[in-house]
């Protein structure tokens, strides 16, 4: 026969034991939703690479450690700012051949950016600027059009959402 000192230590085993099983099922359940976060991580890395033509992330290793995620996202952003920095130069470039093609200026003027009016303050300067770039807009859009293949990878169907619609907000 127990007694009600065991009793007692077999009631208070019995407690800890049912506390460790919810505290078990709670750290399950938010292992489980890491796990499953990290899975939609990967495929999120993995598609923004394959969109930009860069290596995938290795999908074989279903275990791969986060900082290989982080890895590859820094390397990601790496290559992509290198790539939009490309896009820039080869921009400006296509800009400057187009303005030659037609028109006679002097492109070493034209290199230093805006030209301000000597005779007005800043501030119409500014006013100035604001008013060629509202006027060049359109103009600028087909333009970039005609480029947009040399400096932008080709869309895949992770750029569309469920709804159909592309996430380009250009």
């Amino acid at each position: 026969m127990l007694s009600n000192f065991s009793m007692s230590a077999f009631v208070g085993l019995k407690d800890e034991l049912l506390a460790a099983q919810v505290e078990a099922r709670s750290t399950k359940a938010q292992l489980e939703g890491e796990v499953a976060f990290n899975g939609r991580l990967r495929t999120a890395i993995s598609d923004l690479s394959a969109s930009w033509e860069l290596e995938p992330v290795d999908e074989s290793r279903e275990v791969a450690r986060g900082d290989a995620l982080v890895d590859q996202l820094c390397y990601l952003g790496a290559t992509l700012r290198d790539r939009v920095r490309d896009a820039l130069h080869t921009g400006v470039k296509q800009a400057m051949a187009a303005v030659c093609s037609g028109f006679s200026y002097d492109m070493e003027v034209v290199s230093h950016g805006f030209v301000t009016d000597i005779s007005k303050t800043d501030a119409e300067n500014e006013e100035r600027l604001h008013a060629l770039i509202d006027d060049v807009e359109a103009p600028g859009e087909r333009l970039a059009k005609l480029f947009e293949l040399e400096v932008l990878p080709l869309e895949t169907s992770s750029s569309v959402d469920e709804g159909g619609e592309s996430r380009d907000t250009d």
